[in-house]
């Protein structure tokens, strides 16, 4: 019954989502009828409460058991956890698709719903375009990767069977039992068993599906005419709050590999790691981007290209991770949907970009400033966009351009590794953090060198100064040295810009420290927020370096009572639990370690390998870590050499500074809401214009 109540909601949100695009386009633009264009409105709700009820009988049937439904028999089994079970909901293509759709028409509805009387004109439009994207990916749910297959039994004769999986049953067609279903589930992938799992793909969802907001806003506003800020005003929150979203999932991804990939790193720079790391390269390249039309009028055709862009690339990476184009533990498994998706993207990219360069002919996209000067903070962001679009480009061929072009011109796969990546990537990191320093002291319009370089004194100053802390405390590497100037000058600047601003006003308002940083805060949230953020990029910088250049690693062999030496730490076997059975049913080999720094004991680690009953389940290396804001001691028991009483391979890393990299992405989450929910004031001059005793518009 639970397959097929799911079954028919996912068929009437399909319909209802179809309605919504053609009542919509319909009501606005051929027959000018209100009640037309309210029933698109409505039928985005409906979309939602089908999608929402389908996503519900899909987590009931996991959660009790239901493994007639063969998406339920794929990814759990009577032994896993609940824990697991729940997560397994977006554990396999079919269900992760369903969730994606359910989080894009909550999106939707929420767009819709708040903004239906301020943005009137525009709402037509974005429904158009945001079901339009709803109504495909319940399409692929529906007709090539349905959660609510089923199970059937087809007797061919008296001695055979035939056992086949469709939505409705076949004729002549029976249930299979359930104990033999329940004894033969698959189980969740064990790589997927990791609490970051239960927040790592939910948080890349949300930033993915987040940034149909602000594409949907930029179609109508080229669809409708109205190309003010009117867009860029309803959707900048939305972009913000994606952007974060995937911001964290990002960070929540290379959690997740570090702690179960068993290979002491938290980036590889694997194709689907990028595939999720170029929308928020042009994302983030969008948000700077869009101020400087919102204060200056300039970039209106390059913002639509960019906000465009970041809705491509998700939907290509979508594209590149599920139809089985590149190869990777994070992938899902080569499925029919890749030719549908590729011509989705195709299509979507093609109609925007079209509509951009109408709009643009028609001249009703032109700047109303040009820019002036090579220091200005004009110049100094559009630089900072370019050097965005380079990253995208680098990471873009070196994950998916010269594979795809090698096999289609060459006939041969050309992969181009990790050295490739870090070849190229890092000056151009360099360049971003030089301009996160520079662009906030510099000013709109001509900005003389003198002038900024008398705002840069101080910053300047404050970076040198901890540059000579570290070389007094022992670093010598000129490459990190040099690396650490550029972050740290990022984060000095956003700490001494706060700081001048308390400082100002103490000096104005005679207010105390604390209520000057919360007056302006609430006053310019957006700007303060923003340096917060550059904070935690720079706390991030500072744990990516560290973590880089001064890792740390060593393995050998010991016997028990025997131990190795790395830095001024030392690692003794203890001990091994060898065959331990889990709550699952995995079995485990686990050693028993203590590390010691100069002689002190610090910590007793487990560091084991996992092996699973399905004999097709890969085993896993779960490292074992003491972890401090100075380094992680990071030890595994390697999976390639026999393991008894006798001996044991272990290999040991030291990931200095690694931790800050976690920490910096709480600050970050701290300075977004700062950023998105920002307090409307009116300007000084308005203020003072108003009669005395009058009341403020609402939300002032």
């Amino acid at each position: 019954m639970l397959a097929e109540v799911g079954l028919v909601s996912t068929f009437l949100a399909f319909i209802a989502s179809l309605y919504a695009i053609a009542a919509s386009f319909y009501g606005e633009r051929i027959s000018r009828n209100e009640a037309t264009v309210r029933s698109g409105r409505n039928a985005v709700i409906l979309t939602f409460i089908l999608l929402l009820v389908a996503v519900l009988v899909l987590f009931i049937a996991l959660m009790t058991e239901q493994y007639q439904i063969t998406y339920v028999w794929s990814v759990s089994a009577p032994s896993m956890p609940d824990f697991f079970r729940a997560t397994a909901l977006w554990g396999s293509q079919a269900g992760s698709l369903l969730f994606w759709s359910f989080l894009m028409s909550a999106f939707t509805a929420a767009a819709v719903t708040l903004n239906w009387r301020s943005h009137r004109r525009l709402m037509p439009y974005a429904i158009v375009y945001m079901m339009a994207n709803v109504a495909f990916f319940v399409g692929l749910n529906l007709f090539v990767e349905n959660p609510f297959t089923r199970w059937w039994v087809i007797p061919t004769n008296a001695a055979n069977e035939q056992v086949v999986q469709a939505a409705l049953i076949p004729e002549g067609a029976v249930s299979p039992s359930s104990t033999q279903l329940a004894q033969s589930a698959n189980g969740l992938n064990p790589l997927l068993r990791h609490f970051g799992m239960a927040i790592h793909p939910p948080m890349l969802y949300l930033g993915f599906v987040g940034f149909i907001i602000p594409f949907a806003f930029a179609m109508a506003a080229l669809a409708s005419g109205d190309l003010s800020t009117n867009w860029i005003k309803v959707s900048r929150r939305w972009a913000l709050g994606a952007w974060l979203c995937l911001t964290l999932g990002l960070l929540l991804g290379g959690r997740w590999a570090y702690d179960v990939l068993g290979w002491g790193g938290y980036w590889g720079w694997d194709p689907v790691e990028n595939a999720a790391f170029l929308p928020w390269l042009v994302g983030t390249a969008f948000l700077h981007s869009v101020i400087m039309q919102e204060k200056r009028g300039m970039l209106k055709t390059w913002n639509m290209f960019l906000v465009i862009g970041t809705y491509s690339a998700v939907i290509f990476g979508t594209f590149a991770t599920r139809s089985g184009l590149v190869e990777s533990v994070h992938s899902f498994a080569r499925s029919g949907i890749g030719v549908p998706m590729f011509l989705f993207w195709f299509t979507l990219t093609f109609v925007s970009v079209a509509l951009i360069l109408w709009r643009r002919n028609r001249g009703e996209l032109q700047d109303e400033h040009p820019i002036k000067g090579i220091f200005s903070r004009e110049t100094l962001f559009v630089l900072n966009n370019f050097i965005f679009l380079a990253l995208f480009i680098a990471i873009f061929w070196g994950s998916f351009g010269a594979p795809i072009l090698s096999e289609l011109l060459m006939n041969t796969n050309i992969t181009l590794g990790t050295d490739y990546f870090m070849r190229v990537t890092p000056p151009l990191f360099a360049i971003l953090y030089l301009l996160m320093g520079v662009a906030p002291v510099s000013a709109w319009g001509i900005t003389s060198l003198i002038r900024l370089g008398r705002a840069m004194l101080i910053p300047l100053g404050l970076t040198i100064l901890s540059l000579l802390v570290f070389v007094a405390i022992g670093m010598s590497t000129p490459v990190a040295l040099i690396a650490y100037g550029i972050v740290l000058l990022a984060g000095w600047v956003a700490i001494y810009e706060t700081i001048r601003a308390v400082a100002g006003r103490q000096k104005t308002q005679q207010e105390t420290v604390l209520k000057s940083l919360q007056q302006i805060f609430q006053r310019n949230p957006r700007r303060y927020g923003g340096y917060m953020v550059h904070l935690a990029i720079t706390v991030i910088g500072i744990g990516v370096i560290g973590s880089t250049i001064f890792q740390v690693e060593t393995q050998q062999t010991l016997a028990i009572g025997q131990s190795l030496t790395i830095a001024d730490y030392t690692l003794r076997y203890d001990n091994l639990l060898e065959g331990q059975i889990s709550e699952d049913g995995r079995r485990m080999d686990i050693a028993e370690v203590t590390v010691l720094r100069n002689g002190q004991e610090l910590a007793h680690l487990r560091p084991r390998r996992d092996f699973f009953p399905q004999g097709d389940m890969p085993s896993m290396t779960i490292a074992g870590a003491h972890s401090t804001l100075e380094n992680d001691f990071y030890v595994l028991l390697v999976n390639w050499e026999p393991i008894n009483q006798n001996a044991a391979t272990f290999k040991v890393y030291i990931n200095p500074l690694i931790n800050l990299m976690w920490w910096g992405g709480i600050f970050l989450i701290f300075g977004t809401i700062l950023a998105v929910w920002p307090r409307e004031t009116l300007p000084a001059r308005v203020t003072q214009a108003l009669p005395v005793g009058a009341a403020l518009p609402k939300g002032v």
